[in-house]
């Protein structure tokens, strides 16, 4: 096997071990990217300071120095992350030139525990789409099947490590920015319980800002479970300044062995069909998980996903006004007291949220913390919540079509576009840590997985939960869809 072919685990076991240097296991990675033009998905490619990084690594390593728990570890970052003197884009053209003289808080965590960045990954410009392009970079296609998306808006991330040009990613989601593109590419994404990572650094809100959306989180993307446990252990912690005081508390996961937890079963629902193999898939694994000896609720609900999925779209407009400028929030202010009472339009809805005052976002959260009390309620009776990822595979690669032009095929049916997303944002709209896990494939070779989604602080549950739902099916507890 090559070596650039095992999971990040693998990589430092070898390197303790003394099978491959850092600098052999950097320069192999560096080599693959070389090699992969096609994949377009590491878009900035730091050689020199990684070469240094790995030489760096090997001489702790050499001089039984201690190290950090990522020493010498080849990875790569979303271009939306700021990275001290290398370019950060965000896949826009006015950030083209932006370099920052710092990195963003969760970028310094991985390379204080001596990670080395290769590059950056693409994402969709100011990570406003769901499917990865944008005028600097173009298209990151789907590693599988190059006609198909890798989803948005870490589609760079989940093809680079995909496609083994990297041992590991650090993304970010808001709408699913993780998850679908890990569901697509079939790796593991994790989104992270919300304040456990810190965010200072990401793009957008503008360069320079503190804060960004209260419901985007940072987290992993890996080619195992293990690695997202690996990468949460060093990505925990407080923003650089806050002091220990502000770092966070992640308990073990909550039992060891598959049978010995509660799972609720969401399959669909008419709000967002899935398609018959997604909906095959996790009937198979609600039957799996009953022949471990689980507890199994595929009844109970905790939300009307029509009545969450609304509220998450109504604050992420609000949110996403933030970071518009002064003439452009103007011109959304006058475009929206021009429209008319009954019109339900979308470009109507999104002028609504996008402007609404400081009272109606009150209102707006408050309903958001009803919902986030019947979430904890539903999670007093079970451990883990898991649904489809999205409703389909891979859909067809429409970066070249305009917005409003878009759409999915679900069993024939022609859907919205953003309805890719739908299942993915019943977490983020309560801010909780939620897994993609891939388990199978398609007769057309397409990856096809499910999301697990847990409490508050349930992330090394969720992460553990993955790597033994993805052993039980691998030995046999679901067949291939």
């Amino acid at each position: 096997m090559d070596i650039t072919d095992r999971s990040a685990s693998e990589q430092l076991q070898a390197m303790e071990q003394g099978d491959v240097s850092s600098l052999e296991l950097t320069t192999a990675h560096l080599a693959r990217i070389d090699r992969h033009p096609e994949a377009n998905a590491v878009v900035t490619v730091d050689r020199e300071g990684a070469l240094a990084a790995a030489a760096a690594a090997d001489r702790l390593r050499a001089g039984g120095r201690p190290g950090g728990a990522l020493l010498g570890l080849p990875i790569t970052v979303k271009d939306s992350l700021e990275t001290a003197g290398l370019r950060t884009t965000c896949g826009a053209t006015d950030l083209a030139g932006h370099v920052p003289e710092r990195d963003a808080d969760a970028v310094a965590r991985l390379r204080d525990a001596g990670a080395v960045i290769l590059g950056k990954t693409n994402t969709s410009s100011m990570c406003q789409d769901i499917q990865t392009g944008n005028p600097l970079f173009g298209t990151t296609p789907n590693p599988h099947a190059p006609d198909r998306t890798a989803g948005g808006s870490s589609g760079g991330a989940a093809a680079a490590v995909a496609a083994h040009l990297s041992a590991l990613d650090l993304g970010s989601d808001l709408a699913g920015s993780l998850r679908l593109p890990g569901h697509y590419c079939g790796v593991y994404s994790l989104r992270t319980s919300y304040g456990i990572v810190p965010t200072r650094g990401h793009i957008p809100r503008p360069p320079g800002w503190l804060t960004t959306s209260d419901m985007m989180a940072l987290g992993p993307v890996a080619r195992s479970a293990a690695d997202l446990e690996l990468a949460l252990g060093v990505l925990a912690g407080p923003s650089y300044g806050d002091g220990a005081a502000g770092r966070p508390e992640l308990p073990a996961p909550r039992h060891r062995q598959l049978g010995d937890h509660r799972f609720g079963i969401w399959a669909d629902d008419p709000y967002c069909r899935v398609s018959a193999e997604t909906r095959a898939l996790v009937e198979q694994v609600s039957q799996a998980l009953r022949d471990s000896g689980a507890g199994v609720n595929d009844t109970a609900r905790p939300v009307s996903m029509a009545e969450s999925d609304r509220l998450f779209q109504s604050l992420m407009f609000a949110g996403s006004a933030a970071g518009a400028s002064a003439e452009a929030f103007a011109a959304d202010l006058a475009a929206a007291q021009d429209l008319a009472p009954d019109d339900r339009s979308p470009y109507a809805t999104y002028l609504r949220a996008r402007t609404m005052t400081h009272r109606e976002w009150l209102l707006a959260n408050e309903e958001r913390e009803r919902l986030r009390g019947q979430w904890n309620a539903y999670f007093d009776e079970v451990d883990v919540l898991v649904t489809p990822a999205a409703p389909t595979v891979a859909v067809p690669d429409q970066t070249g079509s305009p917005l409003p032009q878009r759409f999915i095929t679900v069993d024939g049916e022609r859907r919205g576009y953003w309805e890719q997303t739908t299942w993915l944002n019943l977490a983020s709209l309560v801010r909780l840590p939620a897994a993609s896990v891939p388990l199978t494939s398609t007769s057309d070779g397409l990856p096809l997985g499910l999301q697990l989604i847990g409490p508050h602080l349930s992330d090394r549950t969720l992460a553990h939960l993955a790597g033994l739902l993805a052993s039980r099916l691998a030995t046999g507890g679901v067949a291939g869809v």
